[in-house]
């Protein structure tokens, strides 16, 4: 497995497995094992205290998991990362994160689909 960045297959991914429409500017990383990529992190909404980050796929590892945090607490400075999923695996790596969910926007990923907000602070972060 290596760690790919800026690759439109990311997007792709990310857009498949949450099925959302993500318009630039945004920012990538990924996981890609034997040509495919299988893991994706895609940052937006950046609003220098805060990022949005949506996450699907696998193949997280804490060396990836630290980098994320990284990028969003010291390269960019945010305070927090905020992510709205309705995958609860997604919001159980963000509580394993040190994250908490803060809410639930009804019907965001359609009619009877729910996102749950996971916000994590850069106090709370386990990486």
């Amino acid at each position: 497995m290596r760690i790919v960045a800026e690759d439109i297959r990311i997007v792709q991914l990310v857009s498949r497995m949450t099925g959302k429409v993500y318009s630039p500017p945004f920012t990538t990383v990924g996981i890609e094992k034997d040509g495919e990529i299988i893991g994706g992190v895609l940052f937006n909404c950046y609003e220098g205290e805060d990022i949005h980050v949506s996450i699907a796929g696998k193949g997280w590892t804490k060396g990836f998991l630290a980098e994320i945090g990284n990028y969003c607490f010291n390269q960019l400075g945010c305070y927090r990362i905020t992510s709205v999923t309705e995958d609860p695996k997604v919001v159980r790596i963000g509580e394993r994160l040190g994250g908490k969910i803060e809410g639930c926007l009804r019907g965001h990923f359609g009619e009877g689909r729910d996102g749950f907000i996971v916000g994590i602070t850069r106090d709370e972060y386990r990486f």
